[in-house]
């Protein structure tokens, strides 16, 4: 297949890339600035002017869209949110706009999305189909915009997919390694009420269950990418100082992250119970179900 990935160079899309490479597949990664070709990963050059990537991109089987500022990466100032949405409505347009003038349309479009969608709630069980009662918060505020671009995809035919990313593991990229660190300084314990849900799920898993998205023609709209076993997060540190053989003792009160981290606290503090109901019913298997499993699997070496 050929398969165009926006954001491909970013955490989940090397990650994509590495895996269908690995496949066979040619891979168009989209972005501003293009590099040589290697193998089969080709460099497109897109959200630039008189860029024009619909006249560099050959017939296209799947358009994968991951672009958008990292939202983990600083405060969350009045600036940097404004950046935070931005960036990812103006990818989504380009991405739809791009499918538009391709002679050739995608079978699929695959565009990320976020279990921020939901809201915050430390009792509500989320679904695909269960999606009311979260608190109001800026994600969710950016995530059902974000949403409302993407299936603007489905008015020229194209099958869209919104995978709802959850806490997503990984021994070197995303949130674990910052949860890792106190851990490690034998400093680990509960962050805030430790009552508020982790709806994680292995970097393996995601690839998987993407992979399962764009196969099955069935599978369309919203898709929860979770385990189907979410914790609390005094389960997830337990299980993080198990694993690494290291206490959880040492808890970090909610006004001293509010203090340090100011409205981007809320990653750590406030989460939702989220089961990727979709997936479970038409018959995806996790690699990695548990997060004792997760975990113990991405710190076999440490």
């Amino acid at each position: 297949m050929n398969i165009a990935i926006a954001g491909g160079t970013g955490f989940i899309g090397t990650e994509l890339t590495q895996h269908f490479t690995k496949q066979g597949h040619q891979i168009y990664i989209l972005t501003r600035t293009p590099k040589e070709k290697k193998e089969n990963i080709n460099f497109i050059q897109w959200l630039v002017p008189d860029s024009k990537p619909h006249e560099k991109l050959p017939k296209i089987d799947v358009f994968i869209n991951l672009a958008g500022e990292s939202i983990g990466a600083g405060r969350w100032t009045q600036q940097r949110k404004e950046r935070i949405l931005k960036s990812r409505i103006t990818a989504t347009k380009a991405a739809v706009s791009l499918m538009e003038q391709l002679e050739h349309k995608p079978s699929v479009f695959i565009n990320a999305s976020a279990i921020g969608v939901y809201g915050h709630s430390n009792t509500i069980t989320f679904t695909e189909k269960n999606t009311d009662g979260g608190k109001q918060n800026f994600l969710k505020d950016v995530v059902v915009q974000w949403e409302k671009e993407a299936e603007k995809a489905k008015n020229i035919s194209i099958r869209t997919v919104l995978p709802r990313l959850g806490l997503v593991l990984d021994k070197n990229e995303g949130a674990l390694p910052k949860m890792l660190l106190p851990y490690e300084l034998f400093a680990g314990g509960a962050l805030g009420s430790g009552e508020q849900w982790y709806s994680w799920i292995h970097i393996q898993d995601v690839v998987g269950m993407i992979e399962f998205a764009i196969n099955n023609d069935q599978i369309e709209g919203a898709l929860n990418v979770t385990s189907p076993n979410p914790v609390q997060m005094k389960e997830m540190g337990k299980a993080i100082a198990s694993a690494l053989k290291r206490p959880h003792w040492l808890p970090t009160p909610s006004f001293a992250l509010k203090l340090i981290l100011g409205e981007m606290s809320a990653l750590l503090l406030e989460g939702q119970r989220v089961i990727p109901d979709k997936a479970i019913h038409h018959g995806f298997t996790f690699s990695f179900p548990s997060i004792d499993g997760a975990l113990k699997h991405l710190l076999a070496n440490d």
